[in-house]
């Protein structure tokens, strides 16, 4: 493929109908979201886990004692948006009892994806130190990558991340980061042929043994349907999971809801 094609091959928004509309309709809900929380007494906003200012999580909490954790990664090709947009997403595993982490992480081009792959991990790590009992990780689109990422051996963790972690749920993920080379995107990543390789979990082979599921939406650009397809194809441990009439900025819809499929699979 050109450098052309492979731009429009992971454009999401020129063909999803009303896409300008759902940025400000995320940041909308989860501003309500949050507010609902802190009044409540069961949000904890900015926590910090690095000294750049974007290095802070949100931590939201059940009613009841959180009987595990979740965390969601944010996407954005890991240069865009921030946790903030994303609260509202916490409903489904709130409504388990299970407490919830956003981290947010410093973008492109100011950290390379090397770099956002270590302080996602410190987020967690921090997280799991704070919150007991079993840990489940989803994220989209970018933050599908990193939380697979999170699973591949090179991954150095203080706390006992490996023996909680029960579950991983790569929504619309990238898993293969070589294509993006070659992408007007790359002049802000700034992957290069080592660099990509190592931050491909489907390249990685020494992976975390916990189910692992790339769901995706049946109305997705191909290339992303390809993604969850090859990452099912090379790890053992991972199944592909295509919801039918989900296109990119509306598959992650169902963490809002309890009973929903997607979150099934997250928590099992």
């Amino acid at each position: 493929m050109t450098a052309f094609d492979l731009d429009d091959a992971y454009a999401n928004g020129k063909y999803i109908e009303g896409a300008a509309g759902y940025p400000p309709r995320w940041e909308g809900l989860a501003r309500e979201f949050r507010a609902r929380l802190v009044a409540a007494g069961k949000a904890e906003l900015d926590i910090e886990y690095g000294s750049h200012p974007r290095q802070r999580m949100d931590l939201f909490l059940p009613s009841a004692a959180p009987r595990g954790l979740v965390v969601f990664v944010h996407g954005g090709y890991w240069r865009a948006f921030d946790k903030s947009s994303w609260s509202h997403l916490a409903a489904g595993a709130l409504a388990h009892d299970m407490a919830v982490v956003m981290p947010g992480y410093v973008l492109a081009p100011e950290a390379r994806i090397r770099e956002i792959t270590r302080q996602v991990a410190q987020a967690i790590d921090m997280a799991a130190g704070r919150i007991a009992g079993p840990i489940h990780l989803t994220g989209h689109s970018a933050g599908g990558h990193l939380v697979t990422r999170m699973l591949c051996g090179d991954i150095d963790w203080s706390c006992c991340f490996s023996a909680r972690l029960q579950r991983v749920v790569s929504i619309s993920g990238l898993h293969d980061l070589r294509p993006l080379m070659r992408t007007a995107m790359n002049a802000d990543l700034r992957l290069d042929d080592d660099e990509a390789a190592e931050e491909s979990p489907l390249l990685h082979e020494d992976v975390l043994p916990v189910p692992v599921v790339a769901w995706v939406g049946g109305d997705e650009r191909p290339a992303f349907i390809d993604q969850a397809r090859r990452l099912a194809a090379s790890w053992s441990n991972a199944e592909m999971v295509i919801e039918p009439g989900k296109h990119h900025f509306d598959v992650i819809d169902g963490l809002t809801r309890s009973d929903s499929p997607l979150m099934q699979a997250l928590l099992g």
